[in-house]
């Protein structure tokens, strides 16, 4: 019996900006296939070096953190994602090799206060 593939759909947005600095997500809302790659971009603008964040919340859930970077240059991974906390292209990049019909949810960026 064949079974057509599930799909995932993942929802985007940012969280506000902190004194000036900013993230800023480009993507919309992404349907992919089970087992596709994610990868959902993620710049900041800020003056120091924030904390970054990405947060997730799946379908009748909270707002629950699913990375978080205080290391520039630094590779963060939890669940099957990861991201690299970029200074010099100050990027924070969520990426998934292969996506699950459970990844469905909406995906926050987001930063701290900037530590000088």
């Amino acid at each position: 019996m064949n079974s057509a593939p599930a799909l995932v759909t993942v929802v985007l947005l940012m969280l506000g900006q902190t004194y000036g600095d900013s993230v800023t997500q480009m993507e919309g809302q992404v349907t992919l296939s089970e087992e596709a790659s994610l990868t959902i971009n993620c710049t900041y603008s800020a003056t120091g070096y924030p904390t970054l964040f990405w947060y997730v919340q799946y379908p009748g859930e909270g707002l629950q953190v699913l990375l978080r970077a205080t290391t520039p240059n630094k590779k963060e991974t939890s669940k099957g994602f990861e991201a690299m906390y970029n200074k010099e292209s100050t990027s924070f990049h969520l990426e998934k090799a292969s996506v699950l019909e459970s990844d469905s949810a909406m995906y926050y960026c987001a930063m701290s206060d900037t530590v000088t």
